[in-house]
């Protein structure tokens, strides 16, 4: 016997019968032939407010199933549209999340997981624009801020309430990724509610170089930049400049609490995607960086409803590439 079966209309009013004639419940799963465990959620789920009915039960129940999700399988055609959006670099649950939001189609991410090692094992590529992470993360023990004291820094301890409940667009985290023997810098800036990002590559990791950059990226969007968090690298030292030239409030993390910008931490991970360990990013192009830079700003984000950043922070609908 399995553990689970749907009843019949008939079995519904033979369980309201054998209440009325108290009977316990694995009593009444005896005498119909199901698991015991059946009787138990059929009288949690489809009781009314006056108790079991057998005829409400049967309606509540048949109208559960009619509206339940129901997942289709890959067919030759939507294979080609998941594999589309896969090599934009969409991950599994963003591909289900995009057809669900964008088609009306419901695929589960697991599914799409496995079309992707079928096409492994069948000698394709799809899995390499997974995103893959196995560095691990080393723990601090007694360290001590070696980076120096940033003059006029305010800690992020005096920041407005209102942007970590991240209640509008126009706060921003701030931060660096080195290149490789520390030569050449990108300088990345993510919105924290849309999860809008600007990246822009360096030369050198110098303060006045990342402030220049800071304010070319940012000065586009005048009434969109209210504050700037940072962390408390040396090359953030012109803040002042940043937020005179800009109108916004910057504010400094505490040493080595990189939580505390933790949509820029995980954003510079993505971007690792692309730019891993070790690339030289003298050597790059700026047409590269834009095009990452599009990539992750069109990607859709579950915590975003599977919107796309660009979606939140322009306030428009953007149909992404089929």
């Amino acid at each position: 016997m399995g553990l689970y079966t749907q009843l019949t209309q008939k079995q519904r009013y033979q369980i309201y019968a054998f209440l009325k004639a108290g009977f316990s419940q694995s009593a009444i799963a005896s005498e119909i032939n199901v698991h015991k465990s059946t009787i138990c959620r059929e009288l949690k789920r489809n009781k009314g407010q006056k108790g079991y009915r057998p005829k409400q039960a049967h309606v509540i129940a048949t109208n559960r199933r009619q509206k339940a999700v129901k997942y289709v399988k890959l067919t030759p055609k939507l294979i080609i549209l998941v594999n589309n959006l896969i090599r934009q670099d969409f991950s599994p649950e963003q591909v289900s999340g995009t057809l669900k939001r964008n088609h009306g189609l419901m695929i589960s991410h697991e599914t799409i997981y496995k079309h992707l090692l079928v096409d492994k094992a069948n000698g394709g590529t799809l899995y390499k624009h997974l995103r893959r992470s196995n560095r691990k993360r080393k723990k601090r023990y007694g360290s001590r801020n070696l980076r120096g004291q940033i003059t006029g820094r305010v800690s992020i301890d005096l920041r407005p309430t209102i942007v970590d409940n991240k209640e509008r667009i126009g706060d921003w985290e701030i931060d660096t990724i080195i290149g490789k023997n520390h030569k050449g810098a990108l300088l990345t800036i993510v919105e924290r509610k849309s999860k809008y990002t600007l990246i822009q590559r360096l030369s050198y990791k110098r303060s006045q170089l990342v402030a220049d950059a800071t304010i070319n990226l940012l000065a586009p969007y005048p009434e969109k930049v209210f504050t700037i968090t940072s962390d408390n690298g040396k090359e953030f030292a012109e803040h002042q400049r940043i937020s005179k030239q800009l109108t916004a409030k910057m504010y400094f993390a505490h040493p080595y609490h990189s939580w505390e910008r933790g949509l820029n931490e995980n954003t510079n991970g993505l971007i690792r995607q692309y730019f891993p360990k070790n690339t030289d990013f003298k050597t790059i192009t700026n047409e590269s960086v834009e095009k990452v830079m599009d990539r992750l700003n069109n990607r859709p984000r579950k915590t975003l409803g599977y919107a796309t950043p660009n979606e939140v922070f322009f306030g428009k609908h953007f149909k992404h590439a089929a």
